[in-house]
């Protein structure tokens, strides 16, 4: 089951990036008192007792003026209705309750969408308490008092946000059909690749980069199975700059790759590998994803012999962490290759789902070392231990050694490699867990 998502939306210095810090534990956001100053949608993985949740830092709020303010506000809580199961609603004690807060809180209300509110900078609860009962007047439910600086009131907040995670039933877990998200900067062709896959002209398509206002999963049946597919939402406002764009697309993308087994990450055959496409692909990355590179528009490029050769290593150049990836050249406009893309979503869960036997992993294991020793230091070399896979979605590998600090990311990568001449492993990242063991144990 993916794990939930909850985005922290509000006005500009109330807070936001220091909470989101707080909880994610360390300093990813750039914090400052000038308001507006977070410049990209930063997420991180949080853990709250037995719950784990990907929390995004919304920010992008520039404090131009207040209607400017208000407006970039609603599209925030878009954002977050769109793509969050849990929203944060950040307000600020010491500011008080403002108008922009009341038609934010409005909005959040008609969305259905469960909204936490957070009343932040809360240092003294005793003396305090009266300033916070203001924020009943918002009417989306209690107003939690915390202290993102000084970390105070995290528990009942958290254990509020908790309580609304959707739960997993039995259906669900039983439920192993496959899901694909289609990512991507706007206008590559996302919403024509769903439509083509589908079958029918279920989500609007338009030159207009941003006309997807809601994702759609669709069930789609391909040769007797069964595949769904989660659309990314686009961008609601047509008039937004460029800058806004893509941070918008990359909050979706998080969102969206959270709840899929695999992801195709369409790129723009007529433009290359952008920054913004290299930034999703590494959530996918991190994230242990299935991955599929689809090139788009291919129909538009001039070629000859040597041209797919070409971009193929250009974007395994730019994309070098992605070298397992399986790369497409496809047009979702003539359906070129579309048929390819089911065969190689196939191809790409069975590796993710591959369990290899512990002895044969072993085995595979002492040959690599025999071909290639261990690193040493200080006159001290690398033992491996054993071997054992412990999950899957991804592959997931322990290794026990006699001491962690000798085990070398090169010689880690070396061991992957093997694994992968031997295994194939296509299209799926592989992930290894070094843990140290006494000799005599």
């Amino acid at each position: 089951m993916a794990k939930p998502v909850v985005a922290v939306v509000g006005r500009p210095n109330v807070g936001k990036s220091t909470l989101f810090n707080a909880l994610a534990g360390e300093r990813i956001s750039i914090v400052k008192d000038t308001p507006g100053v977070t410049r990209d949608r930063i997420y991180a993985d949080v853990d709250w007792l037995n719950y784990e949740f990907t929390l995004i830092d919304t920010g992008g709020i520039e404090p131009d003026s207040s209607d400017i303010i208000l407006s970039q506000m609603r599209e925030q809580a878009q954002i977050a209705i769109d793509t969050a199961d849990v929203i944060v609603f950040l307000t600020d004690v010491r500011q008080g309750l403002v108008d922009a807060d009341g038609k934010v809180a409005d909005m959040l209300r008609r969305s259905k969408k469960p909204v936490i509110l957070a009343v932040n900078k809360v240092d003294d609860f005793n003396k305090q308490m009266a300033d916070v009962y203001e924020f009943y007047n918002l009417g989306i439910g209690d107003p939690h008092p915390i202290s993102a600086a000084s970390q105070l009131g995290f528990g009942d907040f958290l254990d509020a946000v908790v309580a609304h995670f959707p739960q997993r039933t039995a259906t669900e877990e039983e439920d192993d059909t496959p899901r694909i998200a289609i990512v991507g900067k706007p206008n590559v062709g996302k919403s024509s690749l769903v439509n083509r896959l589908v079958g029918d002209d279920r989500v609007i398509v338009s030159d207009i980069a941003g006309t997807t206002r809601d994702a759609v999963d669709s069930k789609v049946k391909n040769h007797g199975k069964e595949y769904i597919f989660v659309d990314t939402a686009g961008i609601r406002r047509k008039n937004k700059i460029k800058e806004e764009l893509e941070r918008f697309s990359i909050i979706r993308a998080v969102a969206a790759v959270e709840k899929s087994d695999v992801v195709i990450i369409m790129i723009d055959a007529t433009e290359g590998v952008t920054e913004q496409d290299a930034k999703i692909a590494g959530i996918a990355h991190d994230r242990g994803k299935g991955i599929i590179i689809a090139v788009n528009k291919w129909d538009a490029i001039e070629k000859n012999d040597k041209t797919q050769k070409e971009h193929a290593q250009k974007i395994r150049q730019i994309l070098s962490f992605l070298a397992y990836a399986e790369i497409l050249f496809i047009s979702a406009k003539t359906g070129q290759r579309i048929q390819k893309i089911y065969d190689t979503i196939d191809m790409v869960i069975q590796n993710q789902t591959m369990r290899v036997a512990t002895g044969v992993l072993n085995e595979i294991v002492a040959e690599a070392v025999a071909m290639q020793q261990p690193p040493t230091d200080k006159g001290k070399r690398l033992k491996i231990y054993y071997v054992t896979q412990v999950s899957v979605k991804p592959p997931t590998f322990v290794i026990f050694v006699n001491d962690k600090k000798l085990m070398h990311f090169s010689y880690v990568r070396y061991l992957e490699n093997r694994f992968r001449d031997t295994f194939g492993f296509a299209g799926t990242a592989l992930h290894f867990i070094i843990r140290e063991r006494k000799e005599n144990s």
